[in-house]
């Protein structure tokens, strides 16, 4: 083969089934890539599923067993089972609401960010667009079955907490107290075992008096009859410390006006009295 075969073999230019053929599948190529880009981008701007949980009533239900039932779970050193719908871990809301920062009157902060705002309800709202990774949910984006504390208003006497006088005043629904009372009864028996022993004895039935005697439309119930954690008052710490800062002026004021009294008396003693003539 001479030399000028071996150019043409080598350089000859393609024909026009070839530059055709590459040009589809570069078409082809590009295609791909930007399918690739739209699904991405698709995937990234659907809005998570909406969580069927109130937060508002999550969190009245913490508030409820932090204060009438934790204290004395810890006084008979009784550890709650994960299997307890009582647990933290079984509220959806719990890290959330464990990052929360209150700074102010007007001034929450969010603790995985450090953004502030001006009320409890706008950090809420950031929870939900910027943080709602961090819930409790399972890998399909549900709420995982009994992560929603909330479903356990009715047996916790929520709506006493949230709006007392509102509560009082609504008419009481036979079935409704029925309701709830079995289901503060399973929780009971869920939580406090009766046969782990006679802490769990003890608790279960504290739980039953604390919580379930209420449900009845028999007047003169109440629940939370037991008591719950005592918290020292906004009002009598602020007194306390109004007292300890006047009281050092107070006692200021007693001696400078003792002092004066004492000047006074001694100055009346020195003067000569009227009348009389030195010798």
């Amino acid at each position: 083969m001479n030399s000028s075969c071996f150019y043409c073999l080598v350089f000859k230019k393609p024909s026009l089934f070839q530059m055709g053929k590459r040009r589809l599948y570069s078409v082809y190529i590009i295609s791909l890539i930007l399918m690739t880009r739209v699904i991405n981008i698709s995937a990234s701007t659907i809005p998570p599923e909406e969580i069927h949980c109130s937060r508002e009533r999550s969190r009245a239900a913490w508030k409820i067993i932090e204060n009438y039932l934790m204290p004395f779970v810890e006084k008979e050193k009784f550890t709650l089972s994960t299997q307890c719908k009582l647990h933290p871990i079984n509220d959806i809301f719990r890290d959330q609401e464990e990052h929360k920062i209150y700074a102010d009157i007007n001034e929450w902060k969010c603790g995985y960010c450090k953004k502030h705002f001006r009320a409890e309800k706008f950090l809420d709202q950031h929870f939900d667009n910027r943080h709602s990774d961090l819930l409790c949910i399972n890998s399909s984006g549900s709420i995982s079955h009994g992560k929603c504390l909330a479903d356990q208003c009715g047996a916790l006497h929520c709506d006493y907490t949230i709006d007392p006088a509102r509560s009082q005043k609504t008419k009481c629904n036979p079935s409704a107290a029925v309701r709830n009372r079995h289901l503060c009864e399973d929780l009971a028996d869920r939580c406090f075992p009766i046969t782990e022993g006679p802490a769990a004895a003890r608790l279960h039935e504290f739980f039953l008096r604390q919580f379930c005697d209420a449900h009845t439309c028999s007047r003169g119930w109440k629940p939370f009859s037991k008591g719950g954690r005592k918290h020292t008052s906004v009002l009598y710490m602020a007194a306390s410390l109004l007292i300890l800062m006047f009281l050092p002026i107070f006692y200021l004021i007693m001696y400078m006006i003792q002092r004066e009294t004492r000047k006074g008396k001694k100055q009346l003693k020195r003067a000569p009295k009227p009348g009389r003539k030195h010798i």
